[in-house]
């Protein structure tokens, strides 16, 4: 597991912090992380360029002037691309740009650039980021004191209201939460700085799933209704039923005993 030390405002270490293997030890897959910002940047296209094609072009639609006799060149209509003033031909049209990228290989994107950033060394953890009030200032101070210059991005809560607005006269600097982080923002920034609350959730978004408590021992009920199901269910006995054969026989019997007296 990777291992990065753990920084205050003042650039004094404070601990170290073990990162997940799984989402900062990742390999770099330059593939994905070129196909994930394609893919970012396409859906950022707004699609909205367009061109005036012959029937939206202003202007008359009668023929000018007759076909043959005027020793000029033959028109039909003045929005004929032919002529200045005229429509374009297969010019862009509005459109939409933006495809759908798979959860799983944006994730993988994700990891791959992150742990890239770590084992370039571009990675700063602080303990947190507290400004006692909104002051650019004092935000570029701390940032120089931490060693950065340049641009910069930092991975925090946006409930931290006071950096929100210290940072907004930063043109080289933004700062986004872990559920915002994308892979366009990991590559454009040279450098990165995340606080500990950010690496937990981006651990709990990016990592592999774990299975709860409650998920990994089942209730009884549930065993108890597995095992219900596994076991197969009795058969009811079949009855016989009576032979209905026998007694219209006997019945028969005295009844041809009182023809052949009656015969006699």
């Amino acid at each position: 597991m990777p291992t990065v030390k753990v920084r205050n405002l003042k650039n004094e270490e404070v601990g170290e912090l073990e990162l997940s293997d799984a989402v900062f030890g990742a390999p770099l897959n330059e593939g994905l992380i070129h196909a994930a910002v394609r893919n970012f940047m396409a859906n950022a296209r707004q699609g909205t360029s367009a061109t005036k094609t012959r029937g939206d072009v202003s202007g008359s639609g009668r023929k000018l002037w007759k076909q043959k006799g005027t020793g000029r060149a033959r028109i039909a209509s003045l929005r004929s691309p032919l002529w200045k003033g005229g429509g374009n031909v297969h010019g862009p049209q509005p459109r939409d740009w933006s495809y759908n990228m798979p959860k799983k290989m944006r994730q993988g994107a994700l990891r791959s650039a992150l742990s890239e950033r770590v084992r370039e060394g571009k990675v700063t953890l602080v303990d947190g980021w507290s400004l006692d009030k909104p002051k650019t200032k004092d935000f570029v101070e701390s940032l120089k004191t931490l060693g950065h210059e340049g641009k910069t991005l930092i991975v925090d809560s946006l409930d931290n209201e006071n950096l929100l607005l210290s940072t907004r006269n930063v043109r080289s600097t933004k700062v986004v939460n872990s559920f915002a982080l994308n892979i366009y923002d990991l590559l454009y920034h040279e450098q990165l700085i995340i606080s500990e609350a950010a690496v937990q959730e981006l651990e709990q978004l990016l990592g592999p799933k774990q299975e709860t408590e409650t998920d990994a021992q089942p209730s009884e009920e549930k065993i108890e209704a597995a095992a219900s199901t596994d076991e197969p269910a009795a058969k009811p006995k079949r009855t016989r039923k009576p032979t209905v054969k026998k007694e219209t026989e006997a019945v028969a019997e005295p009844e041809a005993e009182g023809e052949e007296a009656t015969e006699q």
